[in-house]
Protein backbone atom coordinates (compact mmCIF):
# COMPACT_ATOMS: atom_id res chain seq x y z
CA UNK A 1 0.00 0.00 0.00
CA UNK A 2 1.52 3.12 -1.14
CA UNK A 3 0.41 4.90 1.64
CA UNK A 4 2.66 3.37 3.90
CA UNK A 5 5.76 3.36 2.02
CA UNK A 6 7.46 5.16 4.64
CA UNK A 7 6.09 3.45 7.66
CA UNK A 8 7.41 0.01 5.89
CA UNK A 9 11.17 1.58 6.23
CA UNK A 10 10.77 1.73 9.92
CA UNK A 11 8.15 -0.39 10.62
CA UNK A 12 7.99 -3.64 8.55
CA UNK A 13 5.90 -5.54 11.00
CA UNK A 14 3.33 -3.39 9.75
CA UNK A 15 3.11 -4.67 6.42
CA UNK A 16 1.54 -8.41 7.27
CA UNK A 17 -1.59 -6.44 8.96
CA UNK A 18 -1.84 -4.00 5.73
CA UNK A 19 -1.73 -7.37 3.52
CA UNK A 20 -4.98 -8.49 5.21
CA UNK A 21 -6.78 -5.82 4.95
CA UNK A 22 -9.66 -6.51 2.05
CA UNK A 23 -8.90 -5.44 -1.07
CA UNK A 24 -11.85 -2.70 -1.25
CA UNK A 25 -10.17 -0.96 1.42
CA UNK A 26 -6.91 -0.89 0.55
CA UNK A 27 -8.60 0.69 -2.75
CA UNK A 28 -9.86 3.25 -0.77
CA UNK A 29 -6.84 3.79 0.72
CA UNK A 30 -5.24 4.66 -2.54
CA UNK A 31 -7.84 6.99 -3.49
CA UNK A 32 -7.67 9.23 0.07
CA UNK A 33 -3.76 8.88 -1.20
CA UNK A 34 -4.41 10.51 -4.67
CA UNK A 35 -6.79 13.09 -3.52
CA UNK A 36 -4.60 14.75 -0.98
CA UNK A 37 -1.16 14.28 -3.41
CA UNK A 38 -3.81 16.29 -6.08
CA UNK A 39 -4.03 19.35 -3.41
CA UNK A 40 -0.04 19.91 -2.70
CA UNK A 41 -0.51 21.82 0.18
CA UNK A 42 -3.43 21.04 2.78
CA UNK A 43 -4.27 22.78 6.25
CA UNK A 44 -6.23 20.33 8.19
CA UNK A 45 -9.19 21.34 10.65
CA UNK A 46 -7.67 19.07 13.63
CA UNK A 47 -9.44 18.47 16.47
CA UNK A 48 -8.09 15.60 17.68
CA UNK A 49 -10.83 12.61 17.31
CA UNK A 50 -10.35 9.55 15.07
CA UNK A 51 -11.61 10.80 11.51
CA UNK A 52 -9.55 14.30 11.62
CA UNK A 53 -6.58 12.56 13.43
CA UNK A 54 -6.45 9.89 10.97
CA UNK A 55 -6.87 12.21 8.17
CA UNK A 56 -3.09 14.25 9.63
CA UNK A 57 -1.98 11.17 9.40
CA UNK A 58 -2.59 10.26 5.73
CA UNK A 59 -1.60 14.10 5.15
CA UNK A 60 1.84 13.58 6.44
CA UNK A 61 2.37 10.76 5.08
CA UNK A 62 1.08 12.01 1.38
CA UNK A 63 2.49 15.26 1.05
CA UNK A 64 5.26 15.63 3.92
CA UNK A 65 5.38 17.67 6.77
CA UNK A 66 6.71 20.85 5.01
CA UNK A 67 2.70 20.86 3.15
CA UNK A 68 0.95 19.80 6.06
CA UNK A 69 -0.24 21.99 8.69
CA UNK A 70 -3.13 21.06 12.01
CA UNK A 71 -5.46 24.01 12.54
CA UNK A 72 -7.29 23.34 15.97
CA UNK A 73 -10.53 25.33 17.12
CA UNK A 74 -9.74 25.71 20.24
CA UNK A 75 -12.47 27.43 22.63
CA UNK A 76 -14.59 27.09 26.08
CA UNK A 77 -16.63 23.80 24.20
CA UNK A 78 -13.29 21.77 23.34
CA UNK A 79 -12.69 19.99 26.65
CA UNK A 80 -8.57 21.01 27.43
CA UNK A 81 -7.30 17.16 27.62
CA UNK A 82 -8.72 17.00 24.15
CA UNK A 83 -6.93 20.12 23.03
CA UNK A 84 -3.41 18.33 24.72
CA UNK A 85 -4.03 14.96 23.11
CA UNK A 86 -4.71 16.91 19.67
CA UNK A 87 -1.24 18.74 20.28
CA UNK A 88 0.59 14.76 21.47
CA UNK A 89 -0.62 13.35 18.33
CA UNK A 90 0.31 15.85 15.86
CA UNK A 91 4.09 15.88 17.20
CA UNK A 92 4.34 12.43 17.58
CA UNK A 93 3.66 12.52 13.56
CA UNK A 94 6.91 15.03 13.64
CA UNK A 95 4.44 18.21 13.06
CA UNK A 96 7.03 21.14 14.18
CA UNK A 97 5.23 23.79 16.67
CA UNK A 98 4.62 26.17 13.93
CA UNK A 99 2.56 23.76 12.08
CA UNK A 100 0.48 23.22 14.91
CA UNK A 101 -2.05 25.86 14.88
CA UNK A 102 -4.14 26.90 17.88
CA UNK A 103 -7.20 29.29 16.83
CA UNK A 104 -9.47 30.85 18.80
CA UNK A 105 -13.32 30.50 18.06
CA UNK A 106 -15.05 32.18 20.14
CA UNK A 107 -18.59 30.79 19.33
CA UNK A 108 -19.75 32.11 22.38
CA UNK A 109 -19.54 35.80 21.28
CA UNK A 110 -21.61 34.77 18.02
CA UNK A 111 -25.75 34.87 19.56
CA UNK A 112 -26.75 31.89 16.47
CA UNK A 113 -24.56 29.61 18.20
CA UNK A 114 -25.47 30.22 22.11
CA UNK A 115 -29.18 29.79 21.02
CA UNK A 116 -28.23 26.26 20.68
CA UNK A 117 -30.95 25.90 17.50
CA UNK A 118 -30.29 22.10 16.15
CA UNK A 119 -27.91 24.53 13.02
CA UNK A 120 -25.59 24.98 16.27
CA UNK A 121 -22.93 23.68 14.32
CA UNK A 122 -22.97 25.67 11.35
CA UNK A 123 -22.41 28.63 13.25
CA UNK A 124 -19.39 26.81 15.09
CA UNK A 125 -18.07 25.78 11.81
CA UNK A 126 -18.94 28.35 9.65
CA UNK A 127 -16.35 30.28 12.29
CA UNK A 128 -13.62 27.98 12.05
CA UNK A 129 -13.64 27.59 8.30
CA UNK A 130 -13.56 31.33 7.53
CA UNK A 131 -10.32 31.46 10.23
CA UNK A 132 -8.88 28.68 8.43
CA UNK A 133 -9.19 30.24 5.04
CA UNK A 134 -7.65 33.17 5.86
CA UNK A 135 -4.90 31.10 7.89
CA UNK A 136 -4.54 29.38 4.05
CA UNK A 137 -4.22 32.77 2.02
CA UNK A 138 -1.54 34.24 4.39
CA UNK A 139 0.63 30.42 4.50
CA UNK A 140 -0.07 29.39 1.12
CA UNK A 141 -1.62 26.62 2.21
CA UNK A 142 -3.77 26.14 -0.50
CA UNK A 143 -6.71 23.77 0.58
CA UNK A 144 -8.16 23.35 3.95
CA UNK A 145 -9.98 19.95 4.27
CA UNK A 146 -12.34 18.28 7.45
CA UNK A 147 -12.61 14.60 8.53
CA UNK A 148 -15.93 14.18 7.31
CA UNK A 149 -16.45 10.74 6.00
CA UNK A 150 -19.25 8.18 4.40
CA UNK A 151 -20.60 7.72 7.99
CA UNK A 152 -21.62 10.98 8.41
CA UNK A 153 -23.94 11.12 5.04
CA UNK A 154 -27.64 10.94 6.46
CA UNK A 155 -26.96 12.09 10.06
CA UNK A 156 -28.06 16.05 10.95
CA UNK A 157 -24.73 17.56 9.88
CA UNK A 158 -25.20 21.36 9.08
CA UNK A 159 -21.04 21.43 9.85
CA UNK A 160 -20.89 19.86 6.58
CA UNK A 161 -23.10 22.76 4.85
CA UNK A 162 -20.90 25.68 6.76
CA UNK A 163 -17.89 22.81 4.64
CA UNK A 164 -19.70 23.47 1.64
CA UNK A 165 -19.98 27.01 1.75
CA UNK A 166 -16.32 27.82 2.84
CA UNK A 167 -15.14 25.57 -0.09
CA UNK A 168 -13.55 22.95 2.64
CA UNK A 169 -12.80 19.58 1.26
CA UNK A 170 -13.63 15.96 3.00
CA UNK A 171 -11.06 13.44 1.48
CA UNK A 172 -12.38 10.68 3.89
CA UNK A 173 -16.04 11.18 2.18
CA UNK A 174 -14.76 11.70 -1.55
CA UNK A 175 -12.70 8.35 -0.99
CA UNK A 176 -15.57 7.07 0.59
CA UNK A 177 -14.05 5.54 3.86
CA UNK A 178 -16.87 5.42 6.85
CA UNK A 179 -15.88 5.67 10.46
CA UNK A 180 -15.46 2.05 11.06
CA UNK A 181 -13.34 1.90 8.30
CA UNK A 182 -10.87 4.57 9.30
CA UNK A 183 -10.66 2.97 12.56
CA UNK A 184 -9.50 -0.38 10.95
CA UNK A 185 -7.12 1.76 8.73
CA UNK A 186 -5.67 3.61 11.76
CA UNK A 187 -5.17 0.32 13.57
CA UNK A 188 -3.35 -1.54 11.21
CA UNK A 189 -1.14 1.47 10.68
CA UNK A 190 -0.12 1.35 14.24
CA UNK A 191 -1.73 4.71 15.56
CA UNK A 192 -2.68 4.62 19.20
CA UNK A 193 -5.70 6.48 18.40
CA UNK A 194 -7.71 3.80 16.57
CA UNK A 195 -9.48 3.03 19.52
CA UNK A 196 -10.03 6.45 20.31
CA UNK A 197 -13.79 7.09 21.77
CA UNK A 198 -16.08 8.88 20.20
CA UNK A 199 -15.64 12.66 21.38
CA UNK A 200 -17.75 15.47 19.96
CA UNK A 201 -18.05 19.31 21.32
CA UNK A 202 -18.81 19.76 24.63
CA UNK A 203 -21.79 22.09 23.57
CA UNK A 204 -23.33 18.96 21.64
CA UNK A 205 -24.28 17.88 25.64
CA UNK A 206 -26.71 20.74 25.97
CA UNK A 207 -30.08 19.89 24.78
CA UNK A 208 -31.45 22.43 21.57
CA UNK A 209 -32.51 26.01 22.45
CA UNK A 210 -31.12 25.47 25.91
CA UNK A 211 -28.61 28.05 25.86
CA UNK A 212 -24.50 27.37 25.74
CA UNK A 213 -22.61 29.45 28.32
CA UNK A 214 -19.58 28.89 30.16
CA UNK A 215 -20.73 27.99 32.99
CA UNK A 216 -22.41 24.53 31.79
CA UNK A 217 -19.60 23.98 29.60
CA UNK A 218 -17.38 23.90 32.64
CA UNK A 219 -19.22 21.95 34.24
CA UNK A 220 -19.58 19.29 31.62
CA UNK A 221 -15.97 19.15 31.40
CA UNK A 222 -15.47 18.54 34.84
CA UNK A 223 -17.90 16.00 35.03
CA UNK A 224 -16.94 14.07 32.09
CA UNK A 225 -13.08 14.40 33.32
CA UNK A 226 -14.26 12.61 37.06
CA UNK A 227 -15.68 10.01 34.89
CA UNK A 228 -12.86 9.45 33.10
CA UNK A 229 -10.73 9.42 36.10
CA UNK A 230 -12.77 6.54 37.68
CA UNK A 231 -11.76 3.99 34.25
CA UNK A 232 -14.86 5.00 32.36
CA UNK A 233 -13.97 5.74 28.50
CA UNK A 234 -16.82 5.68 26.09
CA UNK A 235 -19.42 8.47 27.63
CA UNK A 236 -21.29 11.22 27.43
CA UNK A 237 -22.83 13.83 30.42
CA UNK A 238 -26.04 15.43 29.06
CA UNK A 239 -26.41 19.15 30.94
CA UNK A 240 -30.31 19.13 31.89
CA UNK A 241 -29.76 22.25 33.87
CA UNK A 242 -29.96 21.30 37.63
CA UNK A 243 -29.93 17.33 36.01
CA UNK A 244 -27.03 15.37 34.63
CA UNK A 245 -28.04 12.27 32.56
CA UNK A 246 -25.43 9.93 32.13
CA UNK A 247 -24.91 7.62 29.04
CA UNK A 248 -22.16 4.59 28.91
CA UNK A 249 -22.02 1.73 27.67
CA UNK A 250 -24.52 -0.81 28.96
CA UNK A 251 -21.71 -3.72 29.85
CA UNK A 252 -20.26 -0.28 32.11
CA UNK A 253 -23.48 0.59 34.13
CA UNK A 254 -22.90 -2.35 36.69
CA UNK A 255 -19.71 -0.29 37.40
CA UNK A 256 -21.43 2.28 38.48
CA UNK A 257 -23.21 0.53 41.17
CA UNK A 258 -20.78 -1.30 42.58
CA UNK A 259 -17.60 -0.41 45.13
CA UNK A 260 -19.74 3.37 45.94
CA UNK A 261 -18.63 4.17 42.33
CA UNK A 262 -22.13 5.75 42.40
CA UNK A 263 -22.03 7.52 45.81
CA UNK A 264 -18.57 8.99 44.39
CA UNK A 265 -20.53 10.31 41.61
CA UNK A 266 -23.07 11.84 42.67
CA UNK A 267 -21.42 13.60 46.02
CA UNK A 268 -18.35 14.64 42.91
CA UNK A 269 -21.46 16.00 40.64
CA UNK A 270 -23.24 17.76 43.29
CA UNK A 271 -19.92 19.78 44.05
CA UNK A 272 -20.04 20.82 40.13
CA UNK A 273 -23.26 21.48 40.31
CA UNK A 274 -25.89 18.97 39.35
CA UNK A 275 -28.51 18.75 42.02
CA UNK A 276 -29.34 15.27 40.82
CA UNK A 277 -27.56 12.62 38.97
CA UNK A 278 -28.92 10.10 36.99
CA UNK A 279 -28.09 6.98 34.63
CA UNK A 280 -29.49 6.67 30.72
CA UNK A 281 -30.84 3.46 30.66
CA UNK A 282 -30.71 3.63 27.03
CA UNK A 283 -26.78 3.33 26.92
CA UNK A 284 -24.67 5.62 25.20
CA UNK A 285 -25.73 7.27 21.71
CA UNK A 286 -23.43 9.82 19.96
CA UNK A 287 -25.43 12.16 18.46
CA UNK A 288 -28.41 10.75 20.88
CA UNK A 289 -30.17 14.94 20.83
CA UNK A 290 -30.78 14.61 17.50
CA UNK A 291 -33.40 11.88 18.78
CA UNK A 292 -35.82 15.10 19.47
CA UNK A 293 -35.00 15.93 15.82
CA UNK A 294 -36.59 12.88 13.81
CA UNK A 295 -38.23 11.69 16.78
CA UNK A 296 -36.68 7.89 16.39
CA UNK A 297 -33.55 6.24 18.19
CA UNK A 298 -30.53 7.81 16.38
CA UNK A 299 -27.04 6.40 17.03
Amino acid sequence: MALAGRLYDKHSRLADSLAMLPETLTIKCEQLKAILSSYRRVIIAFSGGLDSSFLLFAAVEALGKENTMAAIGVSESLARSEYELACKFARELGLPEDRIIKIDTRELEDPGYVQNSPDRCFFCKSELFQRLNELSERSRHEIVCDGANASDIGDHRPGMTAAKERNVKSPLLEAGLTKEEIRRLAKSFGLAIWDKPQSACLASRIPYGSQVTRDKLRQIEQAEEFLRSLGFRQLRVRHHDIVARIELPREDMQKVLSNGTGDRIVERFREIGFFFTTIDLGGFKSGSMNVMLKGENHD
